[in-house]
């Protein structure tokens, strides 16, 4: 059996920095390689003798020749691909988003084919749907139609389409993940980080107004990263994607989960009433078929626990609020 050696790109954002803590306590090699120079977010979940573990590689996903050297250099032979700009920075700069979450994601495609590697894993999005009003079903399947409405959605969906086209024409496998909202310590950036940053401001004793509401799919971090290194491992053919769900709740539920976890904080925590415009509900019962059953932390669980790694962060001085 080849020893596995994980190449990780998008390693200081969030579901990144917990796919490298889990890779790292199984005593899996793992290469890192990311624009970013601050570590903050794997320092905040991993001990600095775990951090010494990791093979880091600062560079841009956009230069393929880069991406080639990363893969080539360390013999790697499983890719997570987490890289990429979230809604607002898309929104804000449309050519960079383009650049970073599709030249980026086609140049992790090319360099596996060139290093012959057969499979991959990346991220797409739950973006890539459209409002819930134009479905006719309450939860969307994984195969339902695909009308995203920002920029970031329809890159998203520009790479669903190019792993495709990589099975077809290198018979390269891919696996899609399409994420909801992710929360868990080290969501602190996008535009659905609203809850997470709700539950850093309750572990402070802070008031804070999330600035969305309605209902919507919630997965705890480490739950998504589990899924991640679990389809990287897959011997599959084609290139399916699959919806991803956790918990789906009403974001006064959230709040509740909240006020539970830090009682003190009672009527602190508020949000506004205007939903996401987003589905309220996906059905991933295609993703358990094919890779089995996968862990869903409870929202208590999972909130009562982002809340308490947040306490102990800000105790030792390693977030302030």
């Amino acid at each position: 059996m080849t020893a596995e050696r994980f190449l990780v790109t998008g390693a200081m954002g969030c579901i990144g920095s917990w796919v490298v803590r889990l890779l790292v306590k199984a005593g899996i090699p793992t290469t890192v390689l990311d624009i970013a120079g601050n570590p903050h977010r794997l320092q905040l979940i991993m001990t600095p003798e775990e951090l010494a573990q990791v093979n880091f590689i600062t560079g841009d996903i956009t230069e393929l020749p880069t991406v080639e050297r990363a893969i080539q250099d360390n013999n790697l032979n499983r890719i997570v691909h987490l890289a990429g700009l979230q809604v607002p920075f898309c929104k804000a700069d449309p050519s960079l988003g383009a650049r970073v979450n599709v030249v980026g994601t086609v140049n992790l495609f090319e360099a596996a084919k060139r290093a012959g590697l057969k499979h991959l894993v990346y991220a797409s999005s739950v973006a890539v749907f459209g409002l819930s009003e134009e479905y006719p079903e309450p939860i969307l399947g994984s195969d339902a139609p695909l009308k995203p409405r920002n920029h970031y959605g329809v890159y998203k969906q520009a790479n669903e389409g190019s792993a495709k086209i990589y099975w077809l024409d290198d018979q390269i496998s891919s696996i899609g993940l399409r994420p909801y909202t992710v929360y868990g310590p080290g969501r602190d950036q996008g535009m659905t980080s609203g809850p997470t940053k709700a539950m850093l401001a309750a572990a402070a004793g802070k008031p804070f107004h999330i600035p969305f509401g309605g209902r919507g799919a919630y997965q705890y971090t480490e739950d998504v990263a589990q899924a991640f290194i679990q389809a990287a491992r897959m011997q599959i053919q084609g290139s399916p994607v699959y919806n991803m769900r956790g918990s789906a709740v009403h974001m006064s539920e959230i709040v509740a989960a909240i006020e539970n976890a830090r009682p003190d904080i009672q009527g602190q925590i508020t949000f506004d009433p205007k939903p996401l415009a987003l589905p309220e509900d996906l059905d991933d019962s295609a993703l358990q078929a094919a890779l089995g059953p996968q862990t869903k932390t409870s929202l208590q669980d999972g909130v009562k626990a982002t809340i308490e790694i947040f306490e102990q962060a800000i105790q030792a001085g390693k977030l302030t609020v």
